[in-house]
């Protein structure tokens, strides 16, 4: 973590903020010598903040004040505090937290954004070309880390999430494809049915996304099958985004594609929040971080951008 500071420091990636803990007071004499601005919970004068803050989002869930005042000493929750009250842009946490933690801390103190109600994940995949006149490619793989049995209602927030976040992140137009086994029909069964359903409710709460589904993969990306399989589709063999009907085939797959097909895999990156708050791998590499750390100024963005949920 301290090196990946240094370097988004020095190349003025973001303008680093470090959230010292209180139990480890061995690092903190190297975090402080990168000069970026350092914030140690016990001796910050936003403590008592961060205590009222828990204690009036979860007391009535039966937090107490000797627990709330635990919490705000934890360098995760009162680095969310600063994500929630603007100090911050956002937060990247979880090289020594698992994803339930971050995830917990961002939903107590963040929570999703307007019109949300399923905070979800995606993975960045960089593959190399596979379709005519690409150099390489970015594809959106969502949800790969979070739910795992998505409703149609889920899966509509997952595929605006990610399409929302891909504007901002990698810069093109999200084209969206709700993958499946079957393809226009040419099966049938309960998934099919809840892809069906979802995208309905796309199509009726972002009128302006352009998805489609359901595909199959093949479908979804190559221009050939697109033609014969989904013709006159304005998603099929185009398709960035690839929104998956379960957390077993969206992490499935994204591991093969990583392992089989040497793609380069960014993520998870939390999507669906107020404001972001990234999760880290607890085994994140200096660059894992730096990349994440970028993604989450991305996803910061301009604070007026309208979201794409009406």
């Amino acid at each position: 973590m301290l090196d990946a500071v240094a370097t988004l420091n020095a190349k003025r990636i973001v303008e680093p903020v470090l959230v010292l803990d209180p139990t480890a007071p061995e690092s903190h004499g190297r975090a402080r010598r990168l000069g970026v601005e350092c914030v140690l919970p016990t001796e910050d004068v936003r403590r008592d903040d961060v205590v009222a803050t828990l204690l009036d989002l979860r007391s009535r869930k039966g937090l107490t004040h000797d627990a709330a005042t635990q919490l705000s000493l934890d360098p995760l929750y009162f680095a969310d505090w600063l994500v929630r009250s603007g100090d911050v842009d956002g937060c990247v946490a979880g090289a020594a937290h698992t994803t339930a933690d971050v995830l917990r801390a961002a939903l107590w103190l963040v929570g999703p954004a307007s019109g949300v109600r399923t905070v979800s994940s995606a993975f960045y995949m960089v593959v190399s070309p596979f379709r005519d006149g690409a150099s390489g490619e970015v594809l959106t793989f969502t949800d790969c880390a979070v739910i795992p049995t998505p409703s149609a209602s889920q899966l509509a927030d997952i595929a605006i999430a990610a399409a929302l976040d891909r504007r901002r992140i990698v810069g093109d137009e999200p084209l969206v494809a709700l993958l499946s086994y079957s393809t226009y029909g040419s099966a049938e069964g309960v998934s099919v049915t809840l892809v069906r359903e979802a995208l309905a409710e796309i199509r009726r709460r972002a009128p302006d996304l352009t998805v489609d589904g359901e595909l199959q993969g093949d479908a979804a990306l190559v221009p050939a099958v697109a033609a014969r399989k989904a013709a006159g589709s304005n998603v099929a063999g185009r398709a960035n985004v690839l929104v998956y009907p379960s957390l077993d085939a969206g992490n499935i797959a994204y591991k093969l594609v990583e392992r089989l097909g040497g793609a380069s895999a960014v993520g998870p990156i939390v999507q669906g929040l107020r404001r972001p708050c990234s999760d880290l791998s607890r085994g994140a590499t200096t660059d894992d971080i730096i990349n994440v750390a970028a993604i989450t100024a991305l996803q910061a963005g301009d604070p007026s951008t309208p979201s794409l949920d009406r």
